[in-house]
């Protein structure tokens, strides 16, 4: 059973600036929910109530968000909100939240290796912080479900365009059937014409214990960080890893184009206003269409 998930969280968020100046980008909102709420309301729905969250340096604002808001909710109460009243009690009551910090930004290798003592000999769930992924069954659980069945490492991927697998890790292997894969090789960021496939690594994982001592032999790369694709490609050496092919559309908030295309999206699923929110899309296409002449 996995009861323990890591989410990395330690980012500067540089191609957020001037916005991350001053806050996390996982904090950047959705609507009204950040993004790292969503990560963390994955980690729930999956049955997990016990999360180590990987920070860095001015990341406070996360800890804040999770943490309880006497005044806040003593002014709700007051109001008679009570629909605001019990969503912000319940943010502050989602799970049992740890805080640990990255002290240098290494990586994402070096960021799980900050994890080994508080999730010990257990394997482990990870979700990039600032990843979302939309679906039925939370791809966490997805992943949970393979997991029970091999008892390896799990890794999530998805299918992407192959002029675009220079952006990702990448993984080869043989296709069991069933959405899943037994891992051959794992690539981080190869070039189009040497990628194995175009399965890319989707930002979450099931990880054994014994990711921390592949993470140990794993060197820098040419940026000076430990890649967690390396770690699980020395930890192939050794054991078996898995691939699932995610059920579920994946946003990530890495940049802004994409978190611009997110925003849309997830506005068109809100029912409160996602009809007014259609009618003007509509018109701004419309008018758009009507200054190109098309």
């Amino acid at each position: 059973m996995i009861r323990k998930a890591v989410i990395p969280a330690a980012g500067s968020g540089t191609r957020f600036l001037p916005a991350s100046k001053a806050q996390p980008k996982e904090m950047l909102p959705v609507i009204d929910t950040p993004v790292i709420q969503y990560v963390v309301q994955e980690a729930v729905d999956a049955g997990i109530d016990d999360i180590l969250i990987i920070t860095g340096r001015g990341k406070r604002a996360i800890e804040d968000h999770f943490d309880r808001n006497v005044e806040l909710e003593w002014l709700l109460e007051d109001k008679e909100d009570e629909k605001w009243y019990n969503e912000i009690r319940r943010i502050g009551d989602m799970a049992s939240i740890h805080y640990i910090r990255q002290k240098e930004l290494r990586g994402l290798g070096d960021a799980i290796s900050y994890a080994r003592r508080h999730v010990g000999d257990e394997p482990f769930a990870v979700l990039l912080g600032d990843t979302i992924i939309d679906s039925v069954i939370p791809v966490t659980q997805q992943l949970i479900d393979i997991y029970e069945q091999y008892r390896q490492c799990i890794v999530a991927v998805e299918r992407v365009d192959r002029a675009r697998v220079s952006r990702y890790g990448i993984v080869g292997g043989s296709d069991l059937g069933n959405n899943i894969w037994e891992i051959a090789e794992l690539v981080e960021k190869p070039d189009v014409d040497a990628s194995p496939s175009d399965l890319a690594v989707a930002g979450r994982y099931i990880l054994t214990p014994e990711i921390f001592k592949a993470l140990e032999i794993t060197e820098q790369g040419k940026k000076g960080e430990i890649e967690l694709t390396d770690a699980l490609h020395h930890l192939l050496k050794r054991e078996r890893i898995y691939a699932h092919i995610i059920e579920g559309k994946r946003y990530d908030i890495g940049n802004k184009i994409d978190y611009l295309k997110t925003t849309v999206e997830f506005a068109l699923k809100r029912k409160e206003f996602s009809e007014e929110f259609l009618e003007y899309l509509k018109g701004i296409v419309a008018s758009l269409s009507e200054d190109s002449g098309v």
